[in-house]
């Protein structure tokens, strides 16, 4: 079954293509381009905005895993009616400013960036569209919900971070800590700060934040190698190799609870490499 459907009409798809750019200019090392696409986001995603209250109903679809099936189709059941309640003239008003602003601005190839979750996020608003047929809508129903429910005989999944609070964070902190025996660096202190407050924003700092950090470790790690050349042997460059490899994988990995302390060990490893 394949139903049309105009992306730039998605708020979720408009939000993800943003964060994208973001990332893009951090690597291109193009403030500007930073600050502006920063500024559209927090003007067009402000807390209490009709763009923002859907995107959460996206995300209440989108990222919720492991449930029963009548939880599922409950959530499912809810999050249409929410969305139902929406002031669909007001999202079709904001969208159009938001794309007018992002091709004044930006330029048209924000809507070509590659979004991994697409198609789940084209899933759901065809789900809560009005214009589907009842047929459609039951088959696309059915079809979110394979992705929210637990399958049967499947494991146990045990690395999954949701909402942390301060109790969890610093555990966190003291566990780094004591397996380390040292305390934390001030990048490490900013990392560790700026994930536990994304959980109650969209976490556009901390995406920077990580993205610029993870650049700013492959440079310094990169040069400690380049004037260290002559005195290393091969295996401490395999090794060397295989530590800007992961950082490399960072970027596009799903950020967790490994990816956190992945980064925090590398930001050890060039502050103690360095001095």
């Amino acid at each position: 079954m394949k139903l049309r459907h105009n992306k730039k009409r998605n708020t979720a798809f408009l939000y993800e293509a943003l964060i994208r750019e973001v990332a893009k200019s951090v690597i291109s090392k193009d403030v500007e381009r930073k600050k502006s696409i920063l500024s559209i986001i927090k003007e067009h995603f402000s807390a209490g905005s009709v763009l923002t209250k859907e995107i959460k109903l996206y995300k209440n679809l989108h990222e919720t895993r492991r449930l029963d099936i009548y939880t599922a189709e409950r959530l499912i059941h809810e999050s249409k009616s929410d969305h139902s309640r929406l002031n669909k003239e007001h999202i079709f008003e904001s969208q159009t400013r938001l794309i007018n602003i992002i091709n004044k601005k930006l330029g048209s190839d924000v809507f070509a960036n590659f979004v991994p979750s697409y198609k789940s996020l084209a899933t759901i608003s065809q789900v809560f569209g009005e214009d589907v047929d009842t047929k459609e809508r039951v088959l696309l129903e059915r079809k979110l919900i394979g992705t929210m429910v637990i399958r049967e005989g499947a494991p146990p999944k045990l690395n999954k971070m949701p909402h942390i609070d301060g109790l969890v964070y610093n555990t966190f902190v003291k566990k780094f800590n004591d397996k380390y025996d040292s305390q934390l660096l001030p990048e490490q202190k900013k990392l560790l700060n700026l994930y536990l407050t994304s959980f109650s924003n969209n976490g556009i700092e901390f995406k920077v934040f990580l993205g610029e950090e993870i650049n700013r470790l492959k440079s310094k790690i990169s040069m400690i190698t380049e004037d260290k050349e002559g005195s290393m042997g091969d295996d401490i460059k395999r090794k060397t190799k295989a530590v800007l490899e992961k950082l490399e994988k960072f970027k596009k990995t799903k950020i967790d609870n490994e990816v956190i302390q992945g980064v925090l060990k590398m930001q050890s490893l060039a502050s103690e490499t360095s001095s």
